[in-house]
């Protein structure tokens, strides 16, 4: 244990949190995301996985740590629905607001059309499946920096 670190951050959690650099791609996936053959295609090669903690808790412990990139309009980004492009469903409504408290990236997540967004996901840095049971509970956040 840990003091300041949200206690659902596990040891593999917090390495690829600190080994990714500024543009790495983090994937926060649902319960119904292929996620272990696509994180066998990112460059951990392994899938990471908090699954008690819904994904607006694991967005929130997440940027408790972790800095978002400011310099792209894509930087945090949602899984379309197939069905609604335009609709946004309660759970991504709840990360919006995590990620509008927490983070220095304003303005509304960049929707993406699924098959688009598993392939930014097979590029990503590493894939986290949360133990989010909604449809649609999946994100792609890309680090920032840190100032001096």
């Amino acid at each position: 244990m840990l003091k300041g670190i949200d206690p659902i951050l596990n040891a593999e959690i917090l390495y690829a949190l600190r080994a990714m650099g500024h543009g790495d791609d983090l994937i926060l996936a649902d319960m119904n995301f292929p996620a272990d053959s696509v994180a066998r295609q990112t460059r951990l090669g392994r899938l990471l996985r908090i699954s008690l903690a819904s994904a607006a808790e694991v967005t929130k412990a997440i940027l408790s740590l972790y800095p978002v990139d400011t310099f792209v309009d894509d930087a945090v980004a949602r899984m379309m629905l197939a069905d609604g492009p335009e609709e946004i469903p309660p759970v991504q409504e709840e990360v919006q607001q995590v990620v509008d408290s927490l983070s220095e990236k304003k303005g509304p997540m960049v929707p993406i059309e699924r098959f688009a967004f598993y392939e930014r996901a097979r590029n990503a840095y590493c894939v986290i499946q949360t133990g989010e049971r909604r449809f649609y509970g999946c994100f792609a956040i890309r680090k920032g920096v840190i100032a001096p």
